[in-house]
Protein backbone atom coordinates (compact mmCIF):
# COMPACT_ATOMS: atom_id res chain seq x y z
CA UNK A 1 0.00 0.00 0.00
CA UNK A 2 1.66 3.42 -0.83
CA UNK A 3 1.41 5.97 1.71
CA UNK A 4 -1.27 7.91 -0.35
CA UNK A 5 -3.58 4.99 -0.22
CA UNK A 6 -2.78 4.65 2.98
CA UNK A 7 -3.13 7.41 4.80
CA UNK A 8 -6.37 7.91 2.88
CA UNK A 9 -7.78 4.57 4.45
CA UNK A 10 -6.54 5.32 8.35
CA UNK A 11 -8.90 8.83 8.00
CA UNK A 12 -5.79 10.63 9.15
CA UNK A 13 -5.23 12.39 5.73
CA UNK A 14 -8.65 13.81 6.25
CA UNK A 15 -8.47 14.26 9.90
CA UNK A 16 -5.06 16.95 9.09
CA UNK A 17 -2.95 14.92 10.02
CA UNK A 18 0.76 14.04 9.13
CA UNK A 19 2.41 10.86 10.05
CA UNK A 20 6.18 10.45 9.55
CA UNK A 21 8.94 8.32 11.11
CA UNK A 22 8.01 6.29 14.05
CA UNK A 23 4.33 6.65 13.71
CA UNK A 24 4.42 5.59 10.75
CA UNK A 25 5.77 2.65 11.72
CA UNK A 26 3.94 2.09 15.25
CA UNK A 27 0.64 2.34 12.51
CA UNK A 28 1.98 -0.03 10.01
CA UNK A 29 2.39 -2.60 13.19
CA UNK A 30 -1.04 -1.66 14.49
CA UNK A 31 -4.04 -4.45 13.27
CA UNK A 32 -6.48 -1.60 13.99
CA UNK A 33 -5.73 0.42 11.18
CA UNK A 34 -8.95 1.12 9.45
CA UNK A 35 -10.67 2.21 12.89
CA UNK A 36 -8.11 4.51 13.41
CA UNK A 37 -9.86 8.09 12.75
CA UNK A 38 -8.61 10.61 15.09
CA UNK A 39 -11.21 13.51 15.94
CA UNK A 40 -8.66 16.21 16.25
CA UNK A 41 -5.89 17.93 14.24
CA UNK A 42 -2.25 18.21 15.74
CA UNK A 43 -0.39 21.11 16.07
CA UNK A 44 3.30 21.90 17.28
CA UNK A 45 3.72 24.25 20.19
CA UNK A 46 7.05 26.44 19.89
CA UNK A 47 7.94 25.62 23.83
CA UNK A 48 8.99 22.04 22.40
CA UNK A 49 11.71 23.02 21.21
CA UNK A 50 12.76 25.77 23.53
CA UNK A 51 16.16 24.24 24.70
CA UNK A 52 17.31 24.17 21.01
CA UNK A 53 16.51 27.55 20.54
CA UNK A 54 17.34 28.98 24.14
CA UNK A 55 19.87 26.74 25.37
CA UNK A 56 22.27 25.18 22.87
CA UNK A 57 20.95 27.77 19.89
CA UNK A 58 20.90 24.29 17.56
CA UNK A 59 17.44 25.89 16.05
CA UNK A 60 16.99 29.75 15.10
CA UNK A 61 13.43 30.34 16.72
CA UNK A 62 12.73 31.93 12.43
CA UNK A 63 13.50 28.55 11.45
CA UNK A 64 10.31 26.96 13.76
CA UNK A 65 8.18 26.45 10.65
CA UNK A 66 10.68 24.67 8.65
CA UNK A 67 11.43 22.46 11.77
CA UNK A 68 7.89 21.52 12.29
CA UNK A 69 7.34 20.76 8.50
CA UNK A 70 10.63 18.67 8.91
CA UNK A 71 8.62 16.97 11.89
CA UNK A 72 5.59 15.76 10.05
CA UNK A 73 3.38 19.29 11.47
CA UNK A 74 1.23 21.40 9.17
CA UNK A 75 0.19 23.46 12.18
CA UNK A 76 2.24 25.84 14.71
CA UNK A 77 2.13 27.78 18.29
CA UNK A 78 4.34 29.99 18.85
CA UNK A 79 5.69 31.23 22.37
CA UNK A 80 6.46 35.21 21.99
CA UNK A 81 9.45 34.85 24.52
CA UNK A 82 11.86 32.77 22.41
CA UNK A 83 12.08 35.81 19.91
CA UNK A 84 13.70 38.27 22.42
CA UNK A 85 16.71 38.73 19.73
CA UNK A 86 14.42 39.19 16.81
CA UNK A 87 12.41 41.25 18.50
CA UNK A 88 15.24 43.96 19.24
CA UNK A 89 16.93 43.48 15.91
CA UNK A 90 13.84 43.49 13.60
CA UNK A 91 11.04 45.10 15.76
CA UNK A 92 7.52 42.98 16.11
CA UNK A 93 5.99 44.05 12.38
CA UNK A 94 8.98 43.16 10.68
CA UNK A 95 9.20 39.74 12.70
CA UNK A 96 5.82 38.90 11.95
CA UNK A 97 6.05 39.28 8.66
CA UNK A 98 9.07 37.19 8.47
CA UNK A 99 7.69 34.36 10.43
CA UNK A 100 4.38 34.72 7.96
CA UNK A 101 6.23 34.24 4.51
CA UNK A 102 8.06 31.22 6.63
CA UNK A 103 5.32 29.60 7.35
CA UNK A 104 3.72 30.07 3.63
CA UNK A 105 6.57 29.10 2.13
CA UNK A 106 7.12 25.81 4.25
CA UNK A 107 2.84 24.98 3.86
CA UNK A 108 2.26 25.50 7.77
CA UNK A 109 -0.93 26.93 9.22
CA UNK A 110 -0.03 29.18 12.57
CA UNK A 111 -2.37 28.55 15.09
CA UNK A 112 -1.66 30.61 17.99
CA UNK A 113 0.51 32.79 19.95
CA UNK A 114 1.48 31.87 23.59
CA UNK A 115 2.52 35.54 25.15
CA UNK A 116 4.37 35.47 28.12
CA UNK A 117 6.69 38.71 30.08
CA UNK A 118 3.88 41.17 29.06
CA UNK A 119 2.75 42.29 32.08
CA UNK A 120 -0.32 41.09 34.42
CA UNK A 121 -3.75 41.19 33.15
CA UNK A 122 -5.03 40.42 36.30
CA UNK A 123 -3.05 43.37 38.82
CA UNK A 124 -4.31 44.14 41.41
CA UNK A 125 -3.28 47.53 40.24
CA UNK A 126 -5.55 49.32 37.58
CA UNK A 127 -2.43 50.58 35.92
CA UNK A 128 -0.58 47.74 35.86
CA UNK A 129 -3.43 46.21 34.09
CA UNK A 130 -4.01 49.04 31.51
CA UNK A 131 -0.15 48.58 30.40
CA UNK A 132 -0.66 45.05 30.26
CA UNK A 133 -3.86 45.25 28.21
CA UNK A 134 -1.63 47.74 25.66
CA UNK A 135 1.40 45.27 25.74
CA UNK A 136 -1.49 42.28 24.65
CA UNK A 137 -2.69 44.09 22.37
CA UNK A 138 -0.13 44.36 20.04
CA UNK A 139 0.23 40.80 19.79
CA UNK A 140 -3.54 40.28 19.11
CA UNK A 141 -2.67 42.40 15.92
CA UNK A 142 0.21 40.59 15.16
CA UNK A 143 -1.77 37.10 15.69
CA UNK A 144 -4.20 38.59 13.33
CA UNK A 145 -2.16 39.82 10.57
CA UNK A 146 0.00 35.55 10.51
CA UNK A 147 -3.70 33.99 10.27
CA UNK A 148 -3.76 32.89 13.81
CA UNK A 149 -7.22 32.05 15.73
CA UNK A 150 -6.11 32.77 19.27
CA UNK A 151 -3.80 34.26 21.30
CA UNK A 152 -2.52 32.38 24.94
CA UNK A 153 -2.29 34.59 27.61
CA UNK A 154 -1.60 34.34 31.56
CA UNK A 155 -4.39 35.04 34.44
CA UNK A 156 -1.58 35.12 37.42
CA UNK A 157 -2.76 38.52 39.28
CA UNK A 158 0.08 40.50 41.05
CA UNK A 159 -0.74 41.23 44.37
CA UNK A 160 -4.61 39.93 43.81
CA UNK A 161 -3.80 36.16 44.04
CA UNK A 162 -4.26 35.44 47.56
CA UNK A 163 -8.31 36.45 47.64
CA UNK A 164 -10.21 34.98 44.94
CA UNK A 165 -12.89 37.66 45.01
CA UNK A 166 -10.15 40.34 44.21
CA UNK A 167 -8.52 37.95 42.07
CA UNK A 168 -11.85 37.52 39.86
CA UNK A 169 -12.80 41.55 39.94
CA UNK A 170 -8.94 42.36 38.43
CA UNK A 171 -9.27 39.53 36.07
CA UNK A 172 -12.76 39.98 34.71
CA UNK A 173 -11.64 43.78 33.96
CA UNK A 174 -8.16 42.91 32.31
CA UNK A 175 -9.28 39.86 30.31
CA UNK A 176 -12.26 41.27 29.86
CA UNK A 177 -11.14 44.58 28.39
CA UNK A 178 -8.56 42.49 25.91
CA UNK A 179 -10.98 40.05 24.82
CA UNK A 180 -13.15 42.89 23.33
CA UNK A 181 -10.70 44.33 21.95
CA UNK A 182 -9.35 41.08 20.14
CA UNK A 183 -12.97 40.28 19.50
CA UNK A 184 -13.00 42.96 16.43
CA UNK A 185 -10.22 41.10 14.93
CA UNK A 186 -11.76 37.83 15.27
CA UNK A 187 -8.99 36.47 17.53
CA UNK A 188 -9.49 34.58 20.59
CA UNK A 189 -8.36 35.23 24.00
CA UNK A 190 -7.57 32.45 25.82
CA UNK A 191 -6.42 31.46 29.09
CA UNK A 192 -3.91 28.41 30.41
CA UNK A 193 -3.78 26.75 33.24
CA UNK A 194 -0.36 27.87 34.13
CA UNK A 195 -0.09 28.23 38.02
CA UNK A 196 -1.93 29.92 40.78
CA UNK A 197 -5.49 30.58 40.63
CA UNK A 198 -5.42 30.18 36.99
CA UNK A 199 -4.77 26.48 37.39
CA UNK A 200 -7.93 25.99 39.89
CA UNK A 201 -10.13 25.09 37.11
CA UNK A 202 -13.69 26.12 38.98
CA UNK A 203 -12.39 29.66 39.89
CA UNK A 204 -10.93 29.74 36.08
CA UNK A 205 -14.33 29.20 34.65
CA UNK A 206 -16.29 31.36 37.00
CA UNK A 207 -14.18 34.44 35.36
CA UNK A 208 -14.42 33.18 31.91
CA UNK A 209 -18.61 32.64 32.46
CA UNK A 210 -18.65 36.38 34.07
CA UNK A 211 -17.05 37.86 30.96
CA UNK A 212 -19.38 36.15 28.94
CA UNK A 213 -17.57 36.63 25.47
CA UNK A 214 -17.74 34.27 23.10
CA UNK A 215 -13.81 34.83 22.38
CA UNK A 216 -12.85 34.68 25.73
CA UNK A 217 -12.11 30.87 26.99
CA UNK A 218 -9.40 28.17 27.58
CA UNK A 219 -6.62 26.24 26.44
CA UNK A 220 -6.58 23.23 28.78
CA UNK A 221 -3.35 21.69 29.23
CA UNK A 222 -3.10 18.49 30.24
CA UNK A 223 -0.36 19.01 33.09
CA UNK A 224 -0.34 22.63 34.30
CA UNK A 225 -2.13 22.01 37.60
CA UNK A 226 -0.50 23.12 40.65
CA UNK A 227 -2.13 25.84 42.43
CA UNK A 228 0.05 26.50 45.49
CA UNK A 229 4.30 26.14 45.36
CA UNK A 230 6.36 25.85 48.35
CA UNK A 231 7.32 28.98 49.63
CA UNK A 232 4.90 30.82 47.44
CA UNK A 233 7.23 30.70 44.64
CA UNK A 234 5.32 30.93 41.26
CA UNK A 235 7.81 28.64 39.54
CA UNK A 236 10.29 25.89 40.25
CA UNK A 237 9.57 24.89 43.71
CA UNK A 238 7.73 21.57 44.63
CA UNK A 239 3.82 21.80 44.28
CA UNK A 240 2.40 21.59 47.64
CA UNK A 241 -1.51 21.88 46.20
CA UNK A 242 -2.52 20.53 43.03
CA UNK A 243 -6.00 20.60 41.13
CA UNK A 244 -7.13 17.17 39.84
CA UNK A 245 -6.25 17.16 36.36
CA UNK A 246 -9.25 15.25 34.29
CA UNK A 247 -11.45 17.01 36.79
CA UNK A 248 -9.94 20.40 35.13
CA UNK A 249 -10.05 19.65 32.00
CA UNK A 250 -13.36 18.60 31.74
CA UNK A 251 -14.40 21.93 33.51
CA UNK A 252 -12.19 23.74 31.17
CA UNK A 253 -13.82 21.99 27.94
CA UNK A 254 -16.58 23.93 27.78
CA UNK A 255 -14.91 27.24 26.71
CA UNK A 256 -11.24 25.72 25.10
CA UNK A 257 -10.19 27.55 21.39
CA UNK A 258 -7.11 24.42 21.80
CA UNK A 259 -5.93 21.99 23.86
CA UNK A 260 -2.09 21.52 24.94
CA UNK A 261 -1.11 18.01 24.96
CA UNK A 262 1.59 18.39 27.71
CA UNK A 263 4.48 15.07 28.27
CA UNK A 264 7.02 14.70 30.45
CA UNK A 265 8.29 11.37 30.66
CA UNK A 266 7.41 7.88 28.60
CA UNK A 267 7.22 4.20 29.90
CA UNK A 268 8.12 1.11 28.02
CA UNK A 269 4.94 1.27 25.81
CA UNK A 270 4.98 4.74 25.26
CA UNK A 271 2.29 6.16 27.63
CA UNK A 272 2.72 9.29 30.06
CA UNK A 273 4.01 8.66 33.35
CA UNK A 274 2.05 11.03 34.90
CA UNK A 275 -1.16 11.58 32.96
CA UNK A 276 -3.23 9.07 31.61
CA UNK A 277 -3.97 10.32 27.79
CA UNK A 278 -7.21 8.05 26.62
CA UNK A 279 -8.68 9.17 29.51
CA UNK A 280 -7.90 12.91 28.58
CA UNK A 281 -8.49 12.33 25.33
CA UNK A 282 -12.17 11.05 26.07
CA UNK A 283 -12.73 14.02 27.79
CA UNK A 284 -11.69 16.07 25.05
CA UNK A 285 -13.77 14.30 22.37
CA UNK A 286 -16.86 14.03 24.80
CA UNK A 287 -16.79 17.76 24.96
CA UNK A 288 -17.03 17.96 21.19
CA UNK A 289 -13.55 19.51 20.32
CA UNK A 290 -12.44 18.58 17.35
CA UNK A 291 -9.80 21.51 16.59
CA UNK A 292 -6.31 21.43 16.97
CA UNK A 293 -3.77 19.68 19.64
CA UNK A 294 -0.60 21.50 20.49
CA UNK A 295 2.12 18.72 21.08
CA UNK A 296 3.96 20.49 24.37
CA UNK A 297 6.95 18.19 25.53
CA UNK A 298 8.58 19.56 28.17
CA UNK A 299 10.31 16.10 29.25
CA UNK A 300 14.84 15.67 30.31
CA UNK A 301 15.34 12.49 29.48
CA UNK A 302 14.29 12.27 25.28
CA UNK A 303 15.82 14.79 23.43
CA UNK A 304 13.19 17.31 21.96
CA UNK A 305 12.31 16.29 19.29
CA UNK A 306 12.17 12.09 20.39
CA UNK A 307 9.47 13.87 22.64
CA UNK A 308 7.63 15.23 20.51
CA UNK A 309 7.75 12.17 18.04
CA UNK A 310 6.97 10.07 21.54
CA UNK A 311 4.34 12.39 21.85
CA UNK A 312 2.67 12.57 18.78
CA UNK A 313 2.31 8.17 19.08
CA UNK A 314 1.02 8.58 22.11
CA UNK A 315 -1.76 10.60 21.01
CA UNK A 316 -2.41 9.03 17.84
CA UNK A 317 -2.88 5.61 19.64
CA UNK A 318 -4.47 6.39 22.79
CA UNK A 319 -7.07 8.27 20.32
CA UNK A 320 -7.52 5.10 18.10
CA UNK A 321 -8.32 3.37 21.42
CA UNK A 322 -5.60 1.07 21.43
Amino acid sequence: MNRRLFLKNTGLAGAGITVAGPVTSWLMENTLLPDIKPFFKLSLAQWSLHKAILETKTLPALDFAKKARSLGFEAVEYVNQLYGPELENMGLDKLVKELKERSKDNGVKNVLIMIDGEGELAALSKTERDDAIAKHSKWIDAAAELGCGSIRVNLFGAGAENDFNVWKETSVDGLGRLAAYAKKSNINVIVENHGGLSSDAGKLTDVIKTIGLKNCGTLPDFGNFCVKRQGGERWGAPCIDEYDKYKGVLELMPFAHGVSAKTYDFDANGNETTIDYKRMLKIVKDAGYKGYIGIEYEGNRLGEEEGIKATKELLIKAASGS
